[in-house]
């Protein structure tokens, strides 16, 4: 795909930092434990901003970045597991936030779990030939669903939002896109039954949290990963040592170093933030890759892969000349 370019992003974080030492106070578990095995120091749960407040924050801070007037926006796709309401959407939410109902926009949401901003990002690619300037988001408030007596997901999550906007434009840089997915029928990873309203602590009504075999997870995590680059470098046609840099899921430090020894990778070629903000689900690569552009690590010129993976089981990669 040519014609398309990323021209702004942008991320928002909730104000509560719940650091290591905090968890100590709540479940049995220490900093070492953490840190040596995912790699995570802290995590930030909103306790006054659901899912559309966070992704309307992390949009505004996308179309100041991208110097455009909102009312270009002609399509929101926003990736979430973890929506203010199963209806309407947090992407209709957004669209009225950011004072769109008047104009011609097309908004919805998709959940492919924590690979939903990939996924996001290659339907707005497929939809550039209609559409001229996208607003892609990955929100959640993951804090809604978590046990926070269960110490093998609680120091994993957290919450927050990233946001990127696509234009169509006269770009010869190409984005190329591979997506997978595997269906979960035993329920390695997975929630149900989400609380829909404020407030959004969590509060005994019977649901169910989210629920996850950490080995399993982590076996599926380091195949996926491998496939999903080695397959859409393919598709792109380049060599892995072509690439700059690659942006992958912020779920542990464990799974990307076991891919970087795998296929030779050197680590310092993944951009990594997951020590600061856990695993933020579908938001986690949307806020990398803007955090990536705010620190100068992603330069314009760039070739980057942004990986994804996640429940459901899904996976994919997208190939960016950046």
């Amino acid at each position: 795909m040519k014609n398309i370019q990323i021209v702004g992003s942008g991320y928002a974080i909730p104000k509560h930092c719940i650091t290591n030492h905090d968890m100590e106070k709540v479940v049995d578990t220490n900093d070492e434990w953490i840190t040596s095995r995912t790699g995570i120091k802290s995590r930030f749960v909103s306790s006054d901003e659901n899912t559309s407040d966070l992704g309307y924050r992390a949009a505004q801070k996308a179309i100041e970045n991208a110097e455009i007037d909102a009312k270009e926006i002609d399509l929101i796709i926003v990736a979430t597991f973890t929506p203010d309401h199963f209806t309407p959407s947090c992407a209709c939410l957004i669209q009225e936030k950011l004072g769109l109902n008047g104009c011609h926009v097309m908004a919805y949401d998709i959940n492919a779990a924590c690979s939903g901003f990939v996924y996001a990002f290659q339907i707005a690619a497929c939809m550039m030939q209609e559409y001229k300037c996208a607003l892609i988001i990955g929100s959640e408030t993951l804090s809604k669903i978590i046990d926070w007596k269960d110490r093998n997901t609680c120091v994993l999550f957290g919450d927050g939002a990233g946001a990127l906007i696509m234009k169509r434009t006269q770009s010869e840089n190409r984005i190329e896109n591979f997506a997978q997915s595997i269906g979960d029928n035993k329920g390695i990873l997975q929630a149900s039954g989400l609380p829909l309203g404020e407030p959004l602590e969590n509060i005994e009504k019977g649901y169910s949290y989210l629920q996850m075999d950490g080995s399993e997870v982590f076996r599926f995590a380091v195949k996926a990963m491998q496939d999903a680059i080695e397959k859409v470098l393919e598709k792109a046609k380049v060599e892995l040592s072509d690439i700059d840099l690659i942006i992958p899921h912020q779920a542990n430090i464990r799974i990307i170093r076991n891919v970087s020894k795998r296929m030779k990778i050197e680590e310092d070629k993944f951009f990594i933030n997951l020590d600061k903000y856990g695993n933020t689900s579908a938001a986690s690569v949307a806020i990398a890759f803007a955090e990536a552009q705010e620190e100068g690590v992603l330069k314009p010129g760039m070739k980057v892969i942004m990986i994804g993976f996640g429940a459901g089981f899904t996976y994919g990669a997208s190939y960016i000349e950046y």
